[in-house]
């Protein structure tokens, strides 16, 4: 079955959670999507278990072994970087409010 759509529940996951599953679903090694990312056992390990984050070029190469889109992908992934830098301040809300805004206004300068 392909996953075409990102789900609420896969948004929720980390890209590391989200990635294993996608890799047990297929019933893939670990070792073997290593391979196909021509990336060590070990680097894929910690990107799954939330150790390291992926790079955004490997983000094709993982869409297209896992038959999923790369946007829905590149959304898990930049989430959750903009995650982590506002997780522990008690207005997440406000600042990606703001952050939503300066994108807007950026992208019209140009």
């Amino acid at each position: 079955m392909s996953r075409q759509k990102t789900s609420v529940m896969s948004v929720q996951k980390t890209f590391g959670e989200h990635l294993k599953s996608l890799r047990e679903d297929q019933g893939s090694p670990l070792r073997k999507i290593a391979a196909e990312l021509d990336i060590d056992q070990s680097t894929l390990s910690k990107i799954e278990r939330g150790e390291r984050l992926a790079n955004c070029s490997q983000l094709p190469k993982i869409a297209e072994i896992f038959n999923v889109t790369e946007k829905s992908l590149k959304l898990i992934l930049l989430s959750d970087q903009v995650a982590s830098q506002i997780m522990e301040e008690s207005n997440t809300h406000e600042i990606l409010k703001v952050a939503e805004e300066k994108i807007k206004y950026h992208r019209a300068q140009k």
